[in-house]
């Protein structure tokens, strides 16, 4: 018991740690016309569509990615693998099908 008392009384008191700060993205909020040309000739090759994929990819925001994801099933360009309210899963449409 003394041992145990003994060994915690030198450490002293814990400091809280600062915490590590995440970089501020800057997405853009509108495609201008470079990035919508762009998305539509990338986004339709990729095997796995997903907003998170969009953003990464063309540094958008995610709401724009969700309504990129929209537009291009919309035309037919990629179709739903699975479609779940907090995840959209897309991949490529094929044309032999």
């Amino acid at each position: 018991m003394a041992a145990a008392l003994a060994g915690s009384r030198g450490k002293g008191k814990k400091k809280w740690s600062k915490g590590k700060a995440r970089e501020k993205t800057q997405n853009k909020v509108l495609y201008d016309q470079e990035a919508y040309e762009r998305m539509c000739k990338e986004i339709p090759k990729m095997k796995l569509i997903t907003a998170s994929a969009i953003v990464e990819r063309l540094k958008v925001n995610a709401a724009l990615a969700r309504a990129t994801i929209r537009e291009l099933e919309q035309k037919g360009d990629i179709k739903v693998v699975s479609k779940h309210h907090a995840q959209l899963i897309y991949t490529r449409a094929i044309s032999a099908e």
